[in-house]
């Protein structure tokens, strides 16, 4: 169905509900997540950086070290680690001329919180639509 307002279509969908309640499910709750969850999650969005990480848990390789991996510069490498430490997943260390990085492991379980509270959050989403088609179905044959 269409409505036509000042030269503008307008879709008019019509209303169906399974509850009397209104439910706004385009919004997600977003306080659940720390100021820096965006530079977390996009540092971590890149394959090299997930790597980087992965490589740094072990601390024992410098940035020189890491850059061998990759098939890119060494400056290249080198921002890509500058991101992490941002991000607060990686910190840099100096032993004699070598800058050592490592998993900061506190940055990764604020990240994993994060996602175990989303995967929570969904979770409860899909079970209280569940719980809505059970009863409406059960509405409906009785």
């Amino acid at each position: 169905m269409r409505n036509r307002d000042r030269g503008l279509t307008v879709l008019t969908v019509p209303r169906f509900s399974l509850t009397q309640r209104w439910y706004n499910r385009m919004v997600v709750s977003m306080q659940i997540a720390p100021p820096d969850f965006d530079r977390m999650f996009g540092a971590l969005a890149d394959t090299t950086r997930r790597d980087i990480v992965r490589r740094a848990i072990d601390a024992e390789e410098g940035v020189a070290e890491l850059a061998a991996h990759y098939p890119m510069s060494f400056a290249a490498v080198q921002k890509h680690v500058a991101i992490l430490e941002r991000a607060g997943l990686v910190t840099k260390r100096r032993f004699g001329r070598r800058k050592v990085v490592r998993t900061n492991l506190a940055g990764l379980v604020v990240a994993r919180r994060l996602l175990d509270q989303y995967e929570q959050l969904w979770r409860d989403r899909i079970e209280r639509m569940t719980n809505l088609i059970n009863e409406t179905n059960e509405e409906t044959n009785a």
